[in-house]
């Protein structure tokens, strides 16, 4: 996996994926670039994971982990352009997905969601921005750290069961999705 800008920022529905696994930290350290997340997302997706704690999820320990650690860096819009164009997208988009975009596409960072709504808009609208997904993003994580099958297998079913994630049919890694669930 090449990222070809100088940041990643993740959306909310990556995070949660990322934390689910139980491997968020080793995930993070596996992305060649500096990993952001928006105000927004940090936000919501806290409040999300702390609720999940009372099911034996440790997703917002890892979470402030990752933080803490600089592996995930928490950015804020930084001018005017910003700030419009997240309400631009708030239009169509949900207020994660917005904050994401609007910061990518202003910064020319690559963006991580696995929103269809989102992923359609943006590499219709800013192709120039890269934007990829959990699987491409877990598959590249598994092959850095030579994870052996059945510890993929374990973590891709806790993304699939905790943060009820399901690659999509369209999705062209759906295939190595299926035979690592094997």
């Amino acid at each position: 996996m090449q990222i070809v800008h100088s940041h990643l920022i993740l959306d909310a529905c990556c995070v949660l994926n990322f934390c689910a696994s139980g491997q968020l930290l080793a995930i993070l350290k596996s992305i060649p670039v500096q990993v952001a997340v928006t105000q927004v997302v940090r936000e919501q997706e806290l409040k999300t994971l702390q609720r999940l704690e009372s099911e034996e999820n440790d997703g917002a320990t890892q979470f402030e982990a990752a933080i803490a650690q600089s592996l995930l860096i928490t950015v804020d819009f930084e001018s005017e352009e910003e700030a419009e164009s997240f309400v631009n997208y708030a239009a169509i988009l949900g207020d994660g997905e917005s904050a994401t975009g609007a910061i990518a596409v202003n910064r020319e960072w690559a963006i991580a969601t696995d929103d269809k709504r989102a992923i359609s808009f943006f590499r219709k609208e800013t192709p120039q921005i890269q934007v990829l997904s959990t699987l491409e993003i877990v598959k590249h994580w598994s092959e850095e750290a030579g994870v052996d099958s059945p510890t993929l297998r374990y973590v891709l079913n806790l993304i699939r069961v905790k943060a009820r994630y399901m690659a999509p049919k369209s999705d062209p890694l759906r295939s190595w999705w299926e035979t690592a669930m094997k």
